[in-house]
């Protein structure tokens, strides 16, 4: 964890911020774990073991930051306030809806965007006035939920917009930015999900090595410490982002450097045994 937190301070120093008029933005989401039975800890269904990541996503630098791990039945919502620091946004998906936790994160003084489903109740406070000219559809202040059960006790701001005709309902304490800058935060969300797949694919990172809770998370945590060295050295390197193309030349740059390495070893132990036949010859 110290190497991974080292490196996430070299890669914010070496990366460029992209969206720094948006804010910190993190992509917060949870990535299952196929397990083997043995792991009794992590409890999915019977017959099945799993377990989940949780991962904050500096969308900004584009590389992972925060982590947590736990079963794959551990409720996702909880770890936003462990990922997520004071003045930073949150962008989560509908499975992070939960009306209570909106008002948790404004009293924490953390802001969020986030999708919420369109069958929610609402209540308009206050409508704010529209681009007649732009994809959004609704931006008002609202109440969420149902009065007395579930609905939120702080307002909060909800923008409806369309994409390829899917309706949009995202939630969000953020009264800065204009709707469609709201829609294009939750647009960027998509990031964290080209992460996990590129990270699983092309790292290999959920191969089980370790069995234990703990030596999963370092499996893990040596994943994102690869992933941080590629963002380092393309970034220095290429003046780019971390690519297959780049992954590739350096593997087999390794490999022959590899190759090198091996035949000067087995030269150097002929030249020895060349030697040491010599000496006992004489």
């Amino acid at each position: 964890m110290h190497i991974y937190q080292n490196l996430q301070s070299q890669a914010v120093d070496v990366l460029p911020k992209e969206h720094d008029e948006l804010g910190d933005l993190i992509a917060i989401d949870g990535s299952l774990i196929d397990a083997c039975l043995s792991m009794h800890w992590a409890d999915y269904r019977k017959g099945s073991k799993k377990a989940k990541v949780h991962l904050g996503f500096d969308l900004n630098h584009g590389i992972p930051r925060n982590i947590f791990l736990s079963d794959g039945n551990g409720a996702e919502r909880p770890f936003v306030s462990m990922i997520l620091s004071p003045g930073q946004t949150s962008v989560t998906d509908r499975g992070y809806q939960a009306h209570d936790r909106f008002d948790q994160w404004q009293e924490e003084g953390k802001h969020y965007v986030c999708r919420i489903k369109a069958s929610t109740r609402k209540k308009r406070i206050k409508h704010n006035e529209i681009n007649p000219d732009s994809n959004i559809f609704y931006d008002a202040i609202v109440l969420l939920g149902t009065p007395g059960v579930n609905q939120t006790k702080k307002p909060l701001r909800l923008v409806g917009y369309t994409v390829d005709g899917t309706k949009y309902w995202v939630a969000t304490s953020r009264y800065d930015l204009t709707a469609e800058q709201i829609a294009f935060i939750y647009k960027l969300r998509w990031d964290i999900e080209k992460f996990f797949a590129w990270w699983k694919r092309h790292l290999r990172v959920y191969h089980l090595i370790a069995r234990s809770e703990y030596g999963l998370m370092v499996q893990i945590l040596s994943g994102l410490i690869t992933y941080l060295l590629l963002a380092i050295y393309c970034r220095e390197q290429h003046n780019e982002k971390v690519s297959i193309k780049r992954v590739r030349e350096l593997r087999i740059k390794i490999q022959n450097e590899t190759r090198i390495d091996s035949s000067s070893m087995v030269g150097s132990k002929q030249k020895y045994h060349t030697i040491s036949a010599c000496y006992a010859n004489t």
